[in-house]
């Protein structure tokens, strides 16, 4: 699979090459560069074919000049043993669970795979690698996990300082070995654009072997597209899928599948108040600007690093966006009344990330009521005691991974937003 750079066609890699480099040389995101047609794949798939073995034949499909089937079988078994859950919640509108994973969070899909397509290419040689990430909070919960002693990789994960749930916190720092946490004096855009800075200082890069986990690496947007298709084989009408969006890595990889031929309605990419992409569907103008905090903080993004590949995959033409894309952007206000009523009339808890999803549902089927939504649920509400509490007066139940967190130690360095600070810390450290 010939992968390319979002900002020059020169700049190209295999997949086993990309997932290590994460960031092309040019600063660009890789995306695949050949034209993929799974429409035979998706039709021999059925509402019984399980998660696993969607996500092996396209990985064998999609790897299938670098690997071969039992190859992409080890990746998938390794990353993968928990899967997703489809739940009916209100009429017309089922909610895809992606909580049950090692973290409960979306995430866990993107980081495990890529954790275990490393492992599965450096077998091949004595390499090794540094994983760079930035998180606003799932992220790198999701990747210090999923890496977790692994051999040969070090971790470092960037995250903003008072702006994680505490049990995000405890996610990131508590491991330990080859995961290391720095908090960062800034917002998550300050994270991503260290990481981005020192991706592009390539002497630095070549020197640390680094390589990123975020959704910019490719390795880990792949994966994510396993879930649609899942889901829409449990579905009798092609669906809506309505995506609760901060950094568009999630939204961008069912854009993929579904560019791949997978049959679909539309999307509906819903934010928070940074809703710089739902303002340029409606306005055709793309602005970046600086997050803002909201209750849905893990989407509290004002420059998405996936518009680059929406972008390319669109033509940059705003028209070919919304043939296949409509925006929704949900207040904290109505975060907090969706959670509340949900939870009073089905007795269904949700995260806020989720009920900014399940709102921006709402509104589409009270206009499209033949449409089935499908909504995304991309973390499970124990990671948000603070906020759910606070709103419904109700503490949820921990799962038990999130439990063993509470009395571990913090470790941390905490650094200024500069992107002096991480060549500081890999002089120090490495």
């Amino acid at each position: 699979m010939l992968l390319k750079s979002t900002r020059s066609e020169g700049e190209s890699a295999r997949f086993k090459d990309a997932i290590f480099i994460g960031l092309a040389p040019d600063g660009g995101l890789y995306y695949p560069a050949e034209t993929i047609d799974f429409t035979g794949l998706y039709r021999s798939f059925t509402g019984e074919t399980s998660f696993n073995t969607i996500a092996t034949e396209m990985t064998a499909a999609f790897l299938r000049d670098e690997t071969d089937r039992e190859g992409a079988r080890r990746i998938v078994e390794r990353a993968f043993d928990f899967e997703p859950a489809l739940v009916d919640v209100g009429e017309g509108i089922r909610v895809l669970e992606l909580f049950h994973g090692p973290t409960c969070a979306f995430k866990d899909f993107g980081a495990s795979f890529l954790a275990s397509s490393m492992e599965e290419f450096l077998q091949e040689g004595k390499e090794r690698a540094i994983i760079l990430t930035a998180t606003s909070g799932d992220t790198g919960s999701a990747v210090a996990r999923a890496f977790y002693g692994k051999k040969n990789i070090d971790v470092i994960i960037l995250y903003p300082s008072g702006r994680v749930s505490p049990l995000q916190e405890k996610q990131l720092t508590t491991l330990g070995g080859n995961i290391h946490a720095l908090e960062v004096q800034g917002s998550f855009d300050d994270c991503q654009r260290m990481v981005k800075e020192a991706f592009n200082n390539g002497a630095l890069k070549r020197e640390f072997s680094l390589s990123s986990a975020n959704s910019i690496n490719i390795g880990r947007l792949f994966p994510q597209s396993f879930y649609y298709v899942w889901a829409r084989m449990r579905m009798e009408k092609d669906p809506v899928f309505c995506v609760p969006s901060g950094n568009f890595g999630n939204i961008t990889a069912g854009l993929y599948a579904a560019h791949w031929g997978l049959p679909v309605e539309r999307f509906i990419a819903a934010t928070n108040a940074n809703n710089v992409v739902p303002e340029f569907l409606a306005t055709g103008v793309y602005k970046t600007r600086p997050s803002v905090s909201t209750h849905s903080n893990a989407m509290d993004v004002g420059a998405p690093s996936n518009y680059e590949r929406m972008e390319t995959l669109y033509g940059g033409d705003v028209e070919n966006f919304r043939r296949r894309i409509q925006g929704d952007w949900i207040t904290d206000g109505e975060t907090e009344e969706t959670m509340s009523r949900i939870y009073r009339d089905h007795g269904y808890l949700m995260c806020p990330h989720t009920a900014v999803g399940y709102r921006a549902a709402e509104k589409f089927r009270a206009l499209r009521g033949d449409s089935p939504v499908v909504t995304l649920s991309t973390a499970h509400p124990g990671k948000f005691v603070e906020v759910v509490d606070r709103v419904l007066g109700v503490q949820p139940e921990l799962p038990p991974p999130l439990l063993a967190l509470l009395d571990r130690e913090k470790k941390a360095e905490l650094v200024k937003s500069d992107a002096g600070e991480i060549e500081r810390y890999l002089r120090a450290h490495f």
